[in-house]
């Protein structure tokens, strides 16, 4: 049980790319610049759980942002000397819980990518499977067939489930994701089957669910950042969402959102913060189903 005033959950959170260095394959620990963007996915997106979870965020030596753009066994390489930080920073958050704490796992982009990874190895077909509310997997790509048999934890099929997998890729429209998914789909999945042509866990997270639609009303709350990244304003009704084609989570035309936006009307740096009041409320939710 936890302590009176201390979060019933503890959550450990994996942040996306922050290091841009062309020196190298992995950030150094301690790169100013890498740290003050991981900071600024911090507060955007793990906050989210603060209110749910005492938040773990670990500093990792992540692989450059160059590694997702060839295919070179270096980058290959930077990955896996990166996960392996993930890996003992999560092996350190285990060692500090309590036995019966549940767990909520999330990541971004690259950090989704090591979630993934760390589902697989250490999550799934153990005890530990057991404690986890839920896993937000967000930012990155998750096969439906080749990727989350191996997660050891199913899609979230209901909003109040528990040991789940919730996903999305965020797009405005007209949307082109057609870059994200040619690389996808040349890769082979964590369950060992090929990508191509898979259809990815689109979970809508102004419900809960996978798939379907819900208006901007739904939406409790999105982040809209100042130009300096540095505050942020709560704006409830702004953004609605629907799954569309292989598993894409459409937003609607583009919002006013500062200049971060990737071809083809991507809108990854905001997964979370477009949905950042009900990405709370989701976990929330979640959590009071294992503690009640």
């Amino acid at each position: 049980m936890a302590a009176a005033g201390t979060p019933a959950a503890a959550l450990f959170y994996i942040h996306p790319t922050s290091f841009f260095g062309r020196d190298r394959w992995n950030a150094p620990i301690g790169d100013a610049e890498a740290d003050q963007r991981a900071a600024l996915f911090i507060r955007g997106q793990a906050s989210a759980f603060n209110g749910v979870a005492a938040i773990w965020a670990p500093r990792y030596r992540q692989a450059t942002f160059g590694a997702f753009l060839t295919d070179a066994g270096a980058a290959g390489q930077a990955l896996d000397l990166a996960y392996g930080d993930v890996r003992a920073a999560f092996d350190a958050f285990l060692a500090a819980q309590p036995a019966d704490r549940p767990i909520i796992l999330a990541g971004h982009s690259q950090g989704a990518l090591h979630l993934m990874r760390l589902l697989k190895e250490r999550v799934a077909g153990t005890p530990l499977a057991g404690r986890i509310v839920a896993a937000y997997v967000v930012g990155w790509p998750v096969s439906l067939t080749a990727d989350l048999p191996a997660l050891g934890l199913p899609a979230c099929a209901r909003p109040d489930q528990t040991r789940c997998v919730l996903s999305w890729l965020s797009y405005a429209e007209p949307a082109d994701p057609q870059t994200v998914l040619a690389a996808f789909d040349a890769g082979i999945g964590l369950a060992g089957q090929a990508r191509r042509g898979s259809a990815l866990l689109c979970t809508n997270p102004l419900t809960g669910q996978p798939g379907g639609s819900a208006p901007a009303a739904a939406n409790l709350g999105t982040l809209f950042p100042a130009d300096d990244l540095m505050t942020a304003t709560m704006r409830p009704g702004a953004i609605p969402a629907r799954c569309a084609g292989r598993g894409i989570l459409l937003i609607g035309p583009p919002p006013e959102l500062p200049a971060y936006v990737l071809p083809g009307n991507n809108y990854h740096v905001f997964d979370y913060s477009l949905f950042w009041a009900n990405v709370r409320a989701d976990a929330a939710r979640r959590l009071a189903t294992v503690t009640r």
